[in-house]
């Protein structure tokens, strides 16, 4: 029986700690947080030519974000990055209210990928918005319109 990688037990930990949530949903949310950081803190350089801090620098900013600015966040970068499809995609991974992030990013800080603080709670991820009436037909519509005009 082949042996297991540490990355792996951490990804079966993580997955297991989460509930039903594909690989593809934690990775979302671990990008869409750098977005989130960038819009909420200002975009660290980097497209626009700007230079970048130094690594040491990155490291002594503090880029936290609140269980409510990452949903929201991520709702954005959601609709950024998959357009009309995105309440498939989350529906397909099984994120289906707010609190799913919030598991999502729980199990990730267990396992040492994100860091919170002592302050960081799950309830900071409970009702921040209803799944069915941002990602409904009519918003969808005036999103598409909005970007158009």
């Amino acid at each position: 029986m082949p042996k297991e990688s540490p990355q792996s037990i951490n990804l079966k930990r993580m997955q297991d700690s989460a509930g039903p949530y594909p690989i593809e949903a934690f990775e979302f949310v671990r990008q869409g947080l750098g977005h989130t950081a960038d819009r909420v803190h200002g975009d660290h350089g980097g497209e626009d030519g700007a230079q970048q801090p130094s690594a040491g620098a990155l490291a002594g900013m503090d880029r936290h974000v609140t269980g409510q600015q990452l949903c929201l966040g991520l709702l954005e970068f959601a609709l950024d990055r998959y357009g009309m499809l995105a309440p498939a995609v989350m529906e397909r991974w099984n994120v289906q209210r707010t609190e799913d992030f919030g598991r999502i990013v729980f199990a990730l800080i267990e396992v040492g990928l994100l860091h919170g603080t002592p302050t960081d709670r799950p309830e900071d991820f409970l009702g921040v918005y209803d799944f069915a009436e941002v990602f409904s037909p009519d918003a969808m519509r005036r999103r598409v319109l909005a970007v158009k005009g």
